[in-house]
């Protein structure tokens, strides 16, 4: 269904609240390209090729209630997959490869 803007006007309350709903942007987080790269066991510039060609994937989560703050950083590369939390700096608080 497909609503016309002339014809849906929010009341304020309406669009608070559907401002609280809209997602946010996520900083800008850094990570040293040779620390992923080796934890995927790849040369550093094999890593910064297959980053380019979108073979390398990616997921970042934003954490919230106890780890409001933090941030997930995954990179899979075949079977193999690096996580690290950070914080919004940057900042590595954990790391996992496997």
């Amino acid at each position: 269904m497909q609503t016309q803007s002339s014809c849906y006007r929010p009341t304020a309350a309406v669009a608070a609240v559907v401002d609280s709903l809209a997602p946010h942007p996520l900083p800008r987080i850094e990570v040293d390209a040779a620390t992923v790269a080796h934890a995927l066991d790849l040369e550093l510039e094999v890593f910064r090729d297959l980053i380019v060609t979108g073979s390398i994937r990616t997921l970042t989560e934003r954490g919230v209630g106890d780890d409001l703050g933090r941030y997930r950083l995954s990179f899979w590369f075949g079977k193999r997959r690096f996580r690290m939390i950070t914080d919004a700096a940057g900042r590595v608080l954990a790391r996992e490869a496997s």
